[in-house]
């Protein structure tokens, strides 16, 4: 499975409910395996849902980031964002992952990469069922 593959599965779909895709969803989120659970407390087992089906993005996120020892800010680092869902955060991965949304820009200025990278995720899941917070999108 790609990086955003593995990223977008573990927080639209993290008890394996579906397989996430890199491309975004032409069926509108209609056949989102996670648009049956519940809107209640994360503990039924169940992938938070926003009204409409989708996935409540900053819940899940929050939730995973209440259990981490660590403190990561995922809503402004990739970074952090891969290391709260347990992936390689490391520059080569971050590269892979800029390949794999065809990032045009200079790999070897990873500050500017790592903004362009979190701003695609999240755009990712957003097209991908996502309920995502106003101020992370553009």
């Amino acid at each position: 499975m790609s990086l955003l593959g593995s990223i977008v599965s573990k927080i639209l779909h993290p008890f394996g409910g579906g397989s996430a895709e890199a491309a975004p969803s032409s069926t509108g989120g209609s056949s989102n395996p996670a648009s049956t659970a519940t809107t209640g407390s994360s503990t039924s087992g169940a992938a938070p849902a926003a009204a409409g089906g989708q996935v409540d993005v900053e819940q899940v996120l929050n939730d995973m980031a209440a259990k981490n020892p660590q403190t990561l800010n995922w809503r402004t680092s990739i970074v952090d964002l891969m290391k709260l869902l347990n992936l390689d955060s490391s520059l080569q991965a971050r590269k892979q992952l800029a390949d794999e949304l065809h990032y045009t820009g200079d790999k070897d200025d990873s500050a500017s990469m790592n903004i362009w990278l979190h701003k695609q995720v999240i755009k990712k899941l957003e097209e991908n069922g996502g309920k995502v917070p106003a101020d992370l999108k553009d």
